[in-house]
């Protein structure tokens, strides 16, 4: 089968397009032709410096197939799998926990500490095929398109568990959508509109804020003109906002918090621009905010995901479509911001 395969990190040179082997299934595997594979940061610090990968090729685990959004039709299963069959359309849940420790056996499993994401500790999507457990394999309706199915699993599961879970998201609240043009942003933004809220959105550019009012982005703030806490007190009258999902880290980190109201809940999945923030102690328990993290989501949860997408009560922002031999290009895409909502590849273009 062809992939895009890299055996060390680098820039997008050291991705290639060749053949390598079709995955050999084990018993309660599923083996899935993939017709869609969504592009994620994550991709991008593993190709140049993630040191879980650093380590595997240590090991002699080479090469690597990165993908954790993958969509397609089950072409093969093992002799032990349940609720599964070959031709069924399927979106890959990405984590595959270890069903052996607490977390897991608590229903937890999107806490395990040694669960595995396709892509990054497997092979993943950028391939013809993937095989994955077959527990993982999601059924999505006919109404659903294999490439909105994989724009769904990293970014609107975690907007999902972020705003919803995490935050506990009402249809009154005012929440702040940082990055809108971003996956996690945009689908933030969909999800925030959903449920009835007021949404503040930030992005780089005046195209991409042109973009998020026509999603229904209530207030939109071009980040590099001005400090975005100042137009949140602003529009609202000193207030704040109820909710800021962050997912930027250091660079925006206390922007964040000083666009919390009273009882504000920040809630980060992501450091792109660093690990490290301060936070001003006594503001924090005198407006008493609440700062949590988040990551990724349940497998009960992008089944949510998934029957609102099928009603057309979601809708995935696809930037643009690639062939899996452009790879390289799609992450300089992403590297470079030049992207509104995902962007997918597609072995079968």
């Amino acid at each position: 089968m062809k992939a895009i395969v890299f055996s060390e990190q680098g820039s997008t040179e050291v991705l290639q397009y060749t053949d390598v082997p079709k995955p050999t299934l084990d018993a309660n595997e599923v083996l899935v032709k993939v017709e869609a594979c969504a592009v994620n940061y994550l991709d991008l610090h593993a190709r140049r410096n993630r040191p879980e990968i650093a380590e595997k090729f240590q090991r002699g685990e080479t090469p690597h197939i990165l993908g954790s959004d993958i969509a397609g039709t089950i072409a093969k299963i093992g002799n032990a799998t349940r609720g599964v069959a070959v031709g069924d359309r399927v979106v890959l849940a990405p984590c595959i926990p270890c069903d052996v420790c607490r977390d897991c056996h608590s229903g937890a499993k999107n806490l395990c500490d040694t669960q595995e994401l396709i892509g990054f500790q497997t092979n993943g999507g950028y391939a013809e095929y993937v095989k994955a457990p077959a527990q993982n394999a999601i059924q999505i309706p006919d109404a659903l398109s294999f490439v909105n199915a994989a724009a769904m699993p990293i970014a609107y599961l975690t907007a999902w568990h972020m705003l919803m879970t995490r935050a506990q998201l009402r249809p009154e609240d005012d929440v702040l959508i940082l990055g809108v043009g971003g996956g996690v942003g945009s689908a933030g933004l969909q999800i925030a509109k959903l449920c009835g809220a007021r949404v503040f959105a930030t992005a780089s550019s005046d195209e991409k804020l042109a973009r998020a009012r026509e999603m229904g982005a209530d207030v939109t703030i071009n980040y590099k003109d001005i400090d975005f806490s100042e137009v949140v007190l602003d529009v609202t009258d000193g207030r704040g906002v109820d909710i800021v999902l962050e997912h930027v880290g250091a660079a925006t980190w206390e922007q964040s918090i000083a666009s919390l109201a009273k009882n504000g809940r920040l809630v980060s999945c992501g450091v792109t621009t660093g690990n490290i923030g301060t936070i001003n102690i006594r503001k924090l328990y005198q407006k008493q905010l609440t700062v949590m993290g988040s990551a990724l989501g349940t497998v009960a949860e992008l089944r949510t995901l998934v029957q609102l997408a099928g009603q057309g009560k979601l809708e995935p922002i696809i930037d643009r479509v690639l062939p899996l031999h452009r790879a390289g290009e799609a992450h300089l895409l992403l590297e470079n911001r030049q992207n509104f909502g995902k962007i997918c590849l597609c072995p079968t273009l």
